[in-house]
């Protein structure tokens, strides 16, 4: 899980370097549509021609890299990609979902196992949901269901691929 997390947002960080790269090249060959691009960017959001002018081009004077990867590229220091952090909550937040249905297959017999794991891995994936959405303030019921649901997806297809190969239990 954290491999595949650390590509993924590996491949964001390169792709936003990439952005600004071609960002920094267009600055440095055409300023004057740069600023006018970032003109038109403040005058979508509200601002009078005059004043979107004014606000680029102090913008464009203090940070021109800074103000156009932000306003026209959506990037920030606080939004930047980050492939390690990302890698080690992924693992984290992993190791500590999968230790809650490993502690059901010491309390349960065999007979009852694969219920038991299931059904307590999608009441685990209920309160997980519901704990994150209360932390994030998002509605709870939607995170809640979207999270139970698609765990119950992700457990039928699995469970579907190992009775189609016949390695089920």
């Amino acid at each position: 899980m954290a491999a595949g997390e650390y590509v993924s947002v590996s491949s964001q960080a390169d792709t936003e370097c990439a952005d600004l790269a071609r960002e920094r090249e267009e600055l440095a060959t055409g300023p004057e549509h740069e600023q006018a691009e970032l003109t038109a960017i403040y005058v979508k959001r509200g601002l009078d021609m005059a004043l979107a002018s004014k606000v680029a081009t102090q913008l464009m004077q203090n940070d021109a890299l800074g103000a156009h990867a932000r306003d026209e590229l959506g990037i920030s220091d606080t939004l930047a990609a980050r492939p390690v952090q990302a890698a080690l909550a992924s693992a984290g937040t992993f190791a500590v979902g999968g230790a809650l249905p490993l502690l059901i297959v010491f309390l349960f017999p065999v007979a009852g196992l694969m219920w038991a794991v299931s059904g307590s891995s999608l009441v685990f994936l209920a309160l997980l949901g519901s704990l994150s959405a209360r932390t994030g303030g998002a509605p709870m019921i939607r995170a809640t269901t979207r999270v139970t649901f698609w765990g119950a997806v992700a457990m039928a297809l699995t469970a579907g691929v190992g009775a189609l190969f016949g390695v089920a239990a």
